[in-house]
């Protein structure tokens, strides 16, 4: 079997893994790992250890869902205390950084009165001496920036911890990924390989070009004990072949979410990259990778969260990219990590970071990134962006989760971009607050009445109808709504007929109605032709 040329099944996971929690970006740079081993992953292992059945009774739940409980039975007490020895161990480098982080954060409170900051220098913690600039903004209120491309070459990044998982899956189901680390499971294979590995891109190329087991195992460092389980990830049949769109249109595929695929015959343009998986039954319709072409020209990264940047997605296709674009950012800022930075760094060649209003010319289209309001709990967060895609005179807005707080930004956006045919935007208005995704990074504990104030939210109908009457779209789609059965483990929703999101989103589809815009909320897949003044080259 070792020669014999063969598959990848279709419905193999290669999920990536940092210390055996689910790798999304705030887990790839060092400082923003940092934190969240130390106030993320110890509470919720240290809460597990010392009430497991509170757990379990949380995870049985549905309106405790997404939150800072483990999915883990109570029988493996034991295993849960060893990864939590075994991070302690490990991360202690990490750990140190994010107590230092903490300590300067208090220097500064303490002693950051608007006098000269030159003599601070000296009272930085040592580990992070030269890899922090102190500064004041406007109001005289202290502050530090990193230089995070240091950061990426000293000890504090350290690819021996990251790892990939693989099995095969015959359904949805998965424990919420921010709360429940991956333990050793039966028909999990463990590898410990950086993400950046050549091994995986050939791994994944191999759902499509078979090649000899031994070939694939010497790259991937497969041992003795491994063989077996690693032989049933592999099949002789292959996928069906991908039929690539030859048309004089262009082509829109929903994939699920936010996930977008615009082609030509000329172009491809992958939109936030979330797929599902092939090869096992579902109650929902959808398109999945077997769908995807052979290379994708353009990746468009909206912004920086975890349903938008899944690695499990992009590590597969990484040797289909052509390019990546992401928001540009140099901050420094902890809370505004550097994606540019990220992804050369996990094995992303030609990755483009966009300003606001920069655009990139190919054939006879135009990607231009547009400012992105809201939905970041009011942090200053820079690395985030809207979409124009512009093909011939045909023009398409994809503007993610924006939470529209002052039309009048997309007032001047219009005036430089016109009006549009298609506009997707995300409408889940109600979020999780602040401290879901972003507590680990914070200096200062917020009130509840805080939190809840500040959340991750997309755009309500108000809001939405706002765009809709600044754009004048043809079209319009309601996406990234989190409600595909396939990411329910990264975003945790539910929603039921009485769902505001729901609500809210319904309004805004049956208002464009009235108004004759063609206008649907997206789920599971989708597919449209369109053919109004496109260019053939």
């Amino acid at each position: 079997m070792s020669n014999e040329k063969l598959y990848l099944k279709p419905n193999v996971v290669i999920e990536p893994l940092f210390q055996r929690w689910y790798a999304w970006s705030h887990l790839i740079s060092p400082a923003t790992a940092a934190m969240n081993i130390t106030g993320r992953h110890l509470p919720i292992m240290d809460s597990y250890l010392s009430a497991p059945a509170l757990h379990a009774q949380a995870v049985a739940n549905p309106k405790m869902r997404g939150g800072p409980f483990m999915d883990i039975d109570e029988r493996r007490i034991a295993d849960v205390h060893q990864l939590k020895d075994d991070t302690v161990e490990q991360q202690q480098k990490l750990i140190d950084l994010a107590n230092d982080i903490r300590q300067l954060d208090k220097l500064l409170v303490a002693e950051g009165h608007g006098f000269g900051m030159e003599g601070l220098y000296e009272r930085v913690p040592e580990r992070l001496k030269g890899y922090v600039e102190l500064y004041y903004d406007r109001n005289n209120q202290p502050g530090f920036r990193f230089f995070e491309s240091l950061l990426y070459k000293s000890e504090f990044y350290d690819k021996r911890y990251q790892s990939i998982a693989l099995w095969v899956t015959d359904n949805d189901h998965r424990p919420f990924c921010l709360s429940t680390p991956r333990l050793d499971e039966p028909g999990v294979l463990h590898l410990d390989i950086p993400f950046d590995h050549v091994g995986i891109d050939e791994l994944a190329k191999m759902k499509r070009v078979a090649q000899p087991l031994s070939y694939i195992k010497t790259l991937l460092g497969i041992s003795r004990s491994q063989e077996a389980l690693f032989e049933t990830l592999f099949t002789t049949e292959p996928m069906p072949k991908y039929n690539r769109y030859s048309g004089n249109k262009i082509r829109m595929r929903y994939f699920g979410h936010a996930c977008i695929l615009v082609e030509t015959k000329d172009v491809s343009i992958l939109v936030d990259p979330l797929v599902s998986y092939y090869g096992y039954h579902s109650d929902v319709d959808h398109f999945s990778d077997i769908d995807l072409p052979d290379t994708i020209d353009y990746v468009l990264i909206t912004h920086n969260h975890q349903d938008h940047i899944l690695f499990e997605t992009l590590l597969p296709l990484r040797h289909k990219i052509g390019k990546i674009i992401v928001p540009h950012t140099n901050s420094g800022k902890l809370e505004d990590p550097d994606l540019k930075l990220m992804f050369k760094h996990i094995g992303f060649d030609q990755v483009i970071g966009m300003d606001e209003m920069d655009s990139v010319q190919f054939e006879d289209a135009t990607i231009t990134a547009l400012p992105f309001m809201g939905e970041h709990s009011d942090l200053n967060i820079l690395t985030k962006a809207c979409y124009h895609v512009r093909i011939g005179d045909f023009k398409l807005l994809f503007l993610a989760d924006s939470r529209i707080s002052e039309p009048a930004l997309y007032r001047h956006i219009a005036e430089q971009v016109g009006s549009v045919d298609v506009m997707f935007l995300g409408m889940e208005c109600d979020g999780a607050p602040l401290t879901w995704l972003y507590g680990p990074l914070m200096s200062k504990t917020l009130t509840r009445d805080q939190d809840n104030s500040r959340r991750l939210s997309g755009s309500d109908f108000k809001r939405g109808m706002s765009l809709v009457d600044i754009f004048h779209p043809q079209e319009v789609y309601v996406y990234a709504m989190g409600q595909e059965p396939w990411i329910e483990f990264i975003s945790s929703i539910k929603y039921t007929d009485q769902s505001n999101p729901i609500v809210q989103s319904n309004a805004l589809v049956s208002k464009c109605q009235e108004q004759g815009i063609v206008a649907e909320r997206l789920y599971g897949e989708k597919e449209l032709l369109y053919g109004k003044n496109i260019t053939i080259v």
